[in-house]
């Protein structure tokens, strides 16, 4: 069997596949408030057979799990049809999908169909008023219409993913706990990272993952039990609290970094494989893709590029050789 093994052994199973890095939203910490073109031009994408076919090289290779993301990834039109061109390829077992959700009610069945297995939706706050400050013009209320069709066409799990930030919301840690309990779905709580400009100018914000599991911890007052990682887990540790079967998780890139175990490259809307989301090693396939390259030419570009993935990012020592990036272009 193919397998992708980079330079410190860790063997690649893991491709996020971001279809577009526009966004109809604008975190702070993601997106500058006049987003990635402001300018009025969008940069040109890899097409659904370009992307499908780098995804096909990738799974023959040995990548298992391929995650979707944008940008939001609900903003490109007919997306269930890129999912239909990848869910047959043998060998892989798993499509995700991270959305904002505003879009999910929508698509959600359209997109079950096509093959994606599970979802991750972002949701920074219960509040509505503060759901529209933090995204800058959000809508709650289909956000939460987005999470209740996931659910109800079987994209399970169904994660949060809230970014908690430090005088913005942190304030609701406890109620998302709640909600993630009543609702069935996974909480998984997220440092702010300096990535780009705008991740960068947030880090005064930064909350550590310590203090969420502590404040869980209390407010639940159960132990939280380490659950074993999970094939879908990622880089998250994640705990089920005692004498229930609700479960929550920590990524903390920042304060505890997970490098060792990454298992993970990013593949941009324009056809750039990100070896690492806190280094600049990158690599152009748009261009040899273009220029023709053959299946197996392809596949050795990829294995080439792996053997230069870094052992690590470097957020607190070397900011700035990242300010160049922006989350939303690179899929998270």
């Amino acid at each position: 069997m193919a397998e992708l093994i980079d330079p410190f052994n860790r063997r690649i199973e893991y491709l996020r596949v971001s279809v577009t890095d526009k966004c109809n939203y604008r975190c702070g910490y993601c997106m500058p408030e006049q987003g990635v073109h402001p300018e009025g031009r969008h940069t040109e994408y890899l097409d659904y057979d370009e992307l499908a076919r780098i995804i096909q090289a990738f799974v023959e290779l040995g990548v298992q799990k391929v995650r979707i993301t944008g940008g939001e990834p609900l903003v490109r039109k007919h997306l269930d049809q890129l999912v239909s061109q990848i869910s047959p390829l043998d060998g892989l077992k798993e499509i995700a999908l991270s959305t904002n959700a505003h879009h999910l009610a929508r698509e959600a069945e359209k997109l079950k169909q096509a093959g994606v297995t599970r979802v991750n939706i972002s949701i920074d706050s219960l509040n509505f008023q503060r759901f529209k400050n933090i995204t800058r013009g959000g809508d709650l209320e289909k956000v939460l219409a987005g999470v209740d069709a996931a659910l109800a066409v079987g994209m399970t799990p169904v994660k949060f993913n809230m970014v908690v930030m430090k005088g913005t919301n942190d304030d609701e840690i406890e109620a998302m706990v709640d909600y993630g309990i009543e609702k069935g779905v996974e909480i998984r709580f997220i440092e702010t990272m300096p990535i780009g400009p705008a991740g960068i100018s947030m880090m005064d914000q930064h909350y550590p993952a310590e203090k969420i599991l502590q404040r869980v911890k209390v407010h639940v007052g159960q132990d939280l039990v380490p659950i074993q990682s999970r094939s879908h887990d990622g880089p998250s540790r994640n705990y089920l609290i005692a004498g229930t079967e609700a479960k929550i998780g920590v990524i903390s890139a920042v304060s505890q970094h997970f490098c060792e175990t990454c298992n993970r490259v990013r593949l941009t809307a324009k056809g750039v494989l990100a070896l690492c989301l806190g280094q600049e090693d990158a690599v152009d396939l748009r261009t040899p893709l273009r220029d023709g390259i053959s299946d197996e030419g392809l596949k050795d570009l990829i294995r080439e590029a792996i053997t230069h993935k870094p052992e690590r990012h470097f957020f607190n020592e070397n900011v700035h050789n990242i300010q160049f990036r922006e989350m939303v272009s690179l899929g998270g």
